[in-house]
């Protein structure tokens, strides 16, 4: 936690974590003011574990969520409100700090001169020019921080891979990856980490480790788009401009989407491997399980590695067989669809697991509310006629998928389909109304399954396709939707599902090496010690391992 003091009664810092009171209560904070929605990031504790903490420390909570961007005179008049009306001394956090810090500096703008204003926030490390603006009112374009060839947005496997490849095809390009994040991760392990095979660390890289030489890092959340003008908005009102754009901003966790989850994820048995400090809670919750109901939910799609909900099952029920309690705990799969996966191929072999286990797999049945106190779960279940009534069960444990979307200041912008997500061709990856704007990853609504490993594809794709775009070429490379689910269905054997656009299988190997239709011990080395360098050292280093971009004449 990185404190820093904007005057004598209020400071102000990134994320923090429950772990993080103690401190704040020493230095004698009496009033936490919370920035930041829930749900903004995978590794970010809900404001409810955050005012748990700070209850039992005597710490008074408030809940003043500001969307990226979208500091309006409303919130500041609130927060300023708190800040007269609460005892302090007062913490306000958010991501990264800038928000609480713009909402200080909108709330000051008739107590305090702009000048002390300004010079206080640059003083603790955040950039108020184009708040300064705003406050003092002026009109016409605000300074640009600067121009550039590219802008990728998102620092997350898409956006780092993408610039990698760029810059391997021509390192004479000015990019920019804009994120805040200072932490990056690879999220496909977590699954490995909710099981006790991965630690939580193995999955963790600093941001600033990773960024491709040649690319500027702009460490700051964006608020809005301007494709029209070619600019970037950022958090502070400052303005990038760029040539060409990629938006590869990832997905949001809509943990809020649950009723009651947000007040009880994290104990009472409620965990999610989708969640970086969680997954080890599944893990625990595992191991101490010997006897009792297990459930283990999936939301309505599109979310991110739809294999992963039935992961977290099979690798629970192959910890539960292999030390002899699985006759004594109840599985239990809740899935808002209407089918095990959505590729028939590999069902028989997951089928196989499920009897193994003993799993009762509920289909059309979405869960929409936790009672944790009571270790409850309630679901809507949809009957043949579309008909739907709500039913509850009781649980020792249960593995929650929360429902995902576009992150916010995505579905708020015009680079969006009615659904609210980023509008590409889905063969090109290129946006169907703005040329020179490209999306990639789980932000876009091409019709993969959102993987680490349809990431790692497409990058290339769009490197390609811009660069031919720069030469002024008609030649394209086209994504044929190839995604990758490596479904860990025992600890040491995968079913490695490999798949395209429609459900057309895609091996990367041939079947006598490896058959993804069937558990293999192959799939599982290559998942467990192949994998996680092939991401690090490979994908974001821009080395195109497996992947060879063609290029064809435009359709």
């Amino acid at each position: 936690m990185n404190i820093k003091e904007l005057n004598a009664n209020l400071s102000v810092s990134e994320q923090i974590l429950p772990s993080d009171i103690s401190e704040l209560a020493k230095r004698g904070v009496r009033t936490l003011i919370c920035n930041r929605p829930d749900g903004e990031g995978a590794d970010q504790p809900l404001f409810t574990e955050i005012e748990k903490a700070a209850t039992e420390h005597g710490i008074q909570c408030h809940y003043l969520p500001v969307i990226t961007g979208k500091v309006g005179d409303a919130e500041a008049a609130a927060f300023g409100e708190l800040l007269l009306k609460q005892n302090g001394p007062f913490h306000a956090y958010c991501r990264s700090g800038m928000r609480s810090t713009t909402l200080w500096a909108l709330s000051q703008a008739k107590q305090l001169p702009l000048t002390e204003i300004v010079a206080a926030a640059k003083a603790a490390g955040y950039d108020m020019s184009g708040v300064a603006a705003r406050i003092a009112g002026k009109s016409g374009e605000i300074d640009t921080l600067r121009s550039y060839d590219v802008v990728i947005v998102g620092g997350g496997a898409a956006g780092i891979s993408t610039a990698a490849s760029l810059l391997a095809r021509n390192n004479a390009l000015s990019i920019a990856i804009i994120d805040p994040a200072e932490k990056h991760y690879y999220q496909p392990g977590w699954t490995l980490v909710g099981a006790g095979i991965f630690t939580p660390e193995q999955t963790m890289r600093e941001m600033a480790s990773l960024i491709p030489k040649g690319a500027d890092w702009i460490k700051a959340a964006v608020a809005a788009f301007d494709p029209d003008s070619n600019i970037v908005t950022l958090e502070g009102c400052r303005l990038i401009k760029y040539t060409r754009l990629i938006v590869a901003a990832g997905i949001k966790l809509n943990w809020d989407g649950i009723e009651g989850l947000s007040e009880t994820i994290g104990r009472n048995g409620v965990t999610s491997n989708y969640r970086y400090d969680l997954a080890p809670y599944t893990w625990e919750l595992v191991r101490n399980l010997k006897g009792g109901r297990a459930l283990f939910t999936q939301p309505p799609m599109p979310i991110k590695c739809a294999g992963a909900p039935q992961k977290a099952m099979y690798l629970s029920g192959d910890h539960w067989y292999k030390n002899q309690d699985i006759n004594n705990i109840n599985i239990e799969f809740y899935n808002a669809g209407a089918v095990l996966f959505g590729v028939a191929d590999y069902v028989p072999a997951l089928m196989e697991y499920v009897e193994k286990y003993q799993a009762d797999l509920k289909f059309n049945h979405k869960l929409v509310r936790i009672d944790g106190d009571n270790k409850t779960a309630y679901f809507e279940t949809t009957a043949a006629d579309g008909s739907t009534e709500i039913v509850s069960r009781e649980f020792d444990m249960i593995h929650v998928c929360p429902p995902q979307t576009a992150p916010d200041f995505i579905r708020s912008s015009p680079l969006v389909d009615a659904a609210g997500w980023v509008d590409v061709d889905q063969c090109t990856l290129r946006h169907k109304r703005y040329n020179n704007i490209w999306a990639l990853g789980d932000v876009c609504n091409a019709p993969n399954a959102k993987t680490a490993a349809a990431a790692r594809v497409q990058a290339p794709i769009v490197a390609a396709n811009i660069i031919a775009d720069i030469k002024g070429t008609h030649q394209v490379a086209h994504y044929n939707g190839y995604g990758s689910c490596p479904l860990t269905v025992e600890r040491g054997k995968i079913v490695l599902a490999e798949f395209g656009y429609g459900g057309k299988l895609l091996p990367s190997m041939p079947k006598w090496i490896l058959d993804g239709t069937k558990p293999t011990r192959a799939a599982w080395l290559l998942k467990e010690k192949l994998l996680p360098p092939i991401y690090w050292q490979g994908m974001l280093k821009g080395k195109e391992w497996l992947v060879n971009p063609v290029m064809s004449d435009e359709a």
